[in-house]
């Protein structure tokens, strides 16, 4: 599996950060053990969505790749 380059960093951080604040402003959480889960629910995420932006990034370069012939060089190969 490839590294994630700078910008899926990037975009995993700010979900995590965003989800962080999100959560921790519409639950009210003020115990140890609640704003634990919430931020481990957030890294969950920001990871998910890291990991989702390099499967994409994956398959959008596997299809430029190999474009689909055009025209009479499709009509050809048939």
């Amino acid at each position: 599996m490839p590294r994630p380059s700078a910008a899926q960093y990037c975009l995993g951080s700010f979900t995590v950060v965003a989800a962080t604040v999100a959560l921790l402003a519409v639950s009210g959480a003020s115990g140890v053990l609640e704003v634990a889960v919430l931020v481990g629910f957030a890294l969950a995420l920001g990871t998910l969505v890291t990991v989702l932006s390099l499967a994409m990034s994956g398959r959008s370069a596997a299809g430029a790749a190999s474009p689909a012939p055009a025209g009479r060089e499709y009509a050809r190969q048939r």
